[in-house]
């Protein structure tokens, strides 16, 4: 699932070149939650389930979707409309110690030694990999940046809150936040840029990430946050930082320095700590499948 994500990144920066930001991530999430959608309504449980979702579902699936769909992915299209992709990818890798700090706050999710320990090598690896840092004087894009990292820890917490108590199926959890993010998205993103004229190879990137990377990924992810914490979850997710670098290496050419392999050296480790020390009796919900 990580990896898909990772691939996104040399196809969004692709499609960047001819679809404007905003429009682009709503394009994709809209198109995704089109092809959800008949998988939600064709299941007669997963109607009956719709059906009785509560004023304060709606409320609760509501905010996920802007937060993790329209807030989320628009500053992170945004982002990497106006900086390297290297760049986000490392002001990305901070959303652990934020995810930590409001876990624990909000969730009651504390920390072990040995997790803490992990956000620390993983953070660690991922200075480390990036040093020496230059980052552009583009003040916009990196606020643009922070408040996507930001944004993205705040859905870490929404998703694993949702998910983690077991009367909502993943399937219709991805499905209603994914509406509504998407489609608040792409009115945004034609009030303010236009509707976008694709060619056949922008429609070929917007296609796949809808449906490879967006409506199965994103499916499975919420399975994860069923039995994952919210900073395992995140953690995982940041291996991305680890694997955009090895597919720069094998598909355009770029080597990975003594340096850069130390530092994906210490954030592999840092995962695996976390992993390892995970308190896991607090989690007592299983993963639902996806009939």
């Amino acid at each position: 699932m990580t990896f898909l994500w990772s691939t996104s990144w040399v196809l969004i920066k692709f499609g960047l070149e001819e679809i404007p930001a905003i429009s682009f991530a709503g394009m994709r999430y809209t198109l995704a939650f089109l092809i959800l959608a008949p998988a939600l309504l064709v299941s007669a449980l997963r109607r009956a389930e719709l059906r009785r979702l509560t004023p304060s579902d709606w409320l609760r699936l509501s905010v996920l979707g802007v937060v993790f769909y329209a807030l989320t992915q628009g500053a992170q299209f945004v982002a990497l409309a106006i900086l390297p992709a290297v760049t986000l990818s490392l002001i990305l890798a901070f959303s652990p110690a934020a995810v930590a700090l409001l876990g624990a706050s909000f969730l009651g999710e504390r920390l072990t030694r040995g997790q803490w320990l992990g956000v620390c090598f993983f953070l660690l690896g991922a200075i480390v990999y990036f040093l020496p840092l230059k980052l552009p004087l583009r003040v916009i894009g990196l606020v643009v940046a922070a408040v996507g990292m930001f944004a993205n820890s705040w859905a870490s917490l929404l998703g694993r809150s949702v998910n983690r108590r077991g009367d909502l199926h993943p399937l219709l959890v991805t499905v209603v936040s994914m509406g509504i993010g998407s489609f608040l998205l792409l009115a945004v993103g034609f009030i303010v840029e236009g509707v976008p004229r694709l060619d056949l190879s922008g429609w070929g990137i917007v296609i796949w990430l809808a449906v490879i990377n967006t409506a199965v990924a994103f499916t499975i992810w919420n399975h994860t946050l069923r039995s994952l914490t919210a900073i395992e979850s995140t953690l995982i997710n940041n291996t991305m930082l680890i694997q955009i670098a090895i597919l720069a290496w094998l598909f355009l050419g770029e080597p990975i320095s003594a340096r850069e392999g130390a530092g994906l050296i210490l954030a592999m480790l840092g995962v695996l700590f976390v992993q390892l020390a995970g308190d896991r009796s607090m989690d007592p919900h299983p993963a639902y499948s996806l009939d």
